[in-house]
């Protein structure tokens, strides 16, 4: 059975292929800064916050065509996304907080 810590480790490693993907589009970066209020110069940074890999996520799987694009483009089943979501901090309500 996978460990949470390595559950974890699995999910950060989807959701940074999913900022990625989101990165080298022309049409989801500018979307994705226009949601997120971050400037493009600060993704870097933001990427190191609690909750940001998350938020790549839920931007993923906010818009279907967006989310079997990821799947198609990346071989990643789509209900790895949500299975990712769920490992990560913030990724939903029951996530064990970090202070």
């Amino acid at each position: 059975m996978t460990n949470a810590a390595s559950m974890r480790e699995e999910a950060e490693a989807l959701a940074i292929r999913a900022l990625g993907f989101v990165a080298a589009d022309p049409e989801l970066l500018p979307r994705f800064l226009a949601i997120t209020g971050i400037e493009a110069h600060s993704i870097r940074r933001a990427a190191g916050e609690p909750g940001f890999l998350a938020g790549v996520l839920q931007f993923i799987l906010a818009h279907e065509p967006t989310l079997l694009r990821f799947a198609e483009e990346t071989g990643t089943p789509p209900a790895a996304v949500g299975k990712a979501l769920r490992a990560l901090p913030l990724g939903n309500a029951d996530h064990e907080r970090s202070v």
